[in-house]
C-alpha cells in the first residue's frame, strides 16, 4: 500500500469487515463524513445507535502518537468535559484490519455553535479552560511542538524545494515568506518563554458540536504541544474590535478555571502565519489522494499563489501591531 493512494482500497466493504473484525455488526448504511487528512464514516449498526469509524492516514502517526491522542481525549472526558472519546474494545483504541488503522466513536450528534449568540463563547472558554488545565497536568511524549519550525520553516523549505510555485511568482514569495518567518520570530521573542501545554491544536468552529447542552469538542487528530492562545485564536474572526470583544468573553470563561498569561497575546498573528504557510505545504504533500484535486482544484495555480503573497504581506505587518487586548 503506497503513501499517495493509501485509501483506494478502502472500499464500504472494508469498512464493514472492520467493523465486524473489532465484533461490530454494521447493518451496511454508510455515510461519508468530511475529512480529507483521515477517512471517517457514520455506519448503522445492527443493534444500537450509529458509530462513526476514523481510519487513519498511513504514515502519518506512529502508533504510539495515535495512542497518545486517545489518552489525552479519555483524561478529558474522565473529567466530564464534552469531548468524544474512542471506544475501548478488547482493552484497546487502536485496531488494525487489512493495512487500515481506525478508531470507532459513538456518535454525537450537534450543530455549529453561533459564536455571536450571548454567552456562546463565555461557555466555550470555560471548557476551554478545563481542557487546559488537563493538558498542563503532563507533556506529550510522542506528539511534536507547534512551533515556528515545524509549522513554518520546513513547510517554506519544502515548498520552494518541489519547484511548486510558478516560475514568476517564486522569488516574491521566497522573499515575502522569508520575511513572514522573521515577524514569528519577533512576535516569539516579545512573549517570551510562555508554557506549552497539551492542546486540542485546530479549534477551529467547525470543531465544535453544539447541543442544547452547551458545545462538544470533536477531532483530537492535530493534538500537540504548545501555547494556550493556540486553542482560542481561531475562534476570533472580524475586524479588530469584534476580535477584542469575542477574546473578552473567551477569557472571561477560561479564567474562571485557568489563568491566562496575557504575554501569548503576542503569538495570534504569529501562530495564524504559521498556519497559513503549513496549509499550502499540507495540501501539496496531500496532493497525489485523489479527494484533494477534486475539493481544492484552485491549488496551486497562479492566482492562487498571488493571494497567498498578498495574504503574507498583510501578515507581516499585522504582526507589528500591537496585540489584541481584551476590555
Amino acid at each position: 500500500m503506497t503513501f499517495s493512494h493509501a485509501f483506494y482500497a478502502l472500499s464500504p466493504d472494508t469498512v464493514l469487515d472492520a467493523l465486524d473484525a473489532a465484533g461490530l455488526r454494521g447493518d451496511g448504511r454508510l455515510l461519508a463524513l468530511n475529512s480529507y487528512e483521515n477517512r471517517v464514516y457514520q455506519v448503522g449498526m445492527e443493534e444500537g445507535p450509529p458509530v462513526v469509524v476514523k481510519f487513519y492516514r498511513p504514515q502519518r502517526w506512529s502508533d504510539a502518537a495515535i495512542d497518545e491522542e486517545h489518552h489525552f481525549v479519555a483524561e478529558l472526558h474522565a473529567q466530564e468535559i464534552p469531548v468524544v472519546p474512542p471506544m475501548v474494545i478488547d482493552g484497546a483504541t487502536l485496531h488494525r484490519h487489512q493495512g487500515f488503522r481506525f478508531a470507532v466513536f459513538l456518535r454525537q450528534g450537534g450543530r455549529s455553535p453561533e459564536l455571536d449568540a450571548p454567552g456562546t463563547l463565555e461557555w466555550i472558554g470555560r471548557f476551554m479552560g478545563r481542557i487546559h488545565v488537563v493538558g498542563a497536568s503532563r507533556r506529550f511524549d510522542e506528539r511534536p511542538a507547534l512551533d515556528a519550525q515545524s509549522f513554518g520553516e520546513q513547510p517554506r523549505d519544502w515548498l520552494l524545494q518541489q519547484g511548486l510555485l510558478p516560475g514568476e511568482l517564486r522569488e516574491s514569495w521566497s522573499a515575502i515568506s522569508r520575511q513572514a518567518l522573521d515577524g514569528v520570530r519577533r512576535c516569539y521573542d516579545r512573549a517570551g518563554d510562555v508554557a506549552l501545554i497539551r492542546l486540542h491544536g485546530d479549534c477551529h468552529p467547525g470543531n465544535l458540536l453544539w447541543t442544547d447542552g452547551g458545545p462538544h469538542f470533536v477531532d483530537f487528530d492535530d493534538s500537540r504541544t504548545g501555547p494556550a492562545i493556540q486553542d482560542l485564536w481561531m475562534l476570533l474572526s472580524g475586524e479588530r474590535g469584534d476580535r477584542v470583544r469575542q477574546l473578552s468573553d473567551l477569557l472571561a470563561g477560561y479564567e474562571d478555571f485557568r489563568d491566562f498569561d496575557p504575554r501569548e497575546l503576542n503569538l495570534i498573528e504569529a501562530l495564524r502565519t504559521l498556519r497559513l504557510l503549513h496549509y499550502s505545504a499540507w495540501l501539496a504533500m496531500r496532493w497525489e489522494d485523489p479527494a484533494f484535486p477534486a475539493a481544492f482544484p484552485w491549488f496551486g495555480t497562479v492566482h492562487y499563489w498571488q493571494d497567498r503573497i498578498l495574504e503574507l504581506r498583510e501578515q507581516v505587518a499585522l504582526m507589528d501591531e500591537p496585540p489584541l487586548w481584551p476590555v
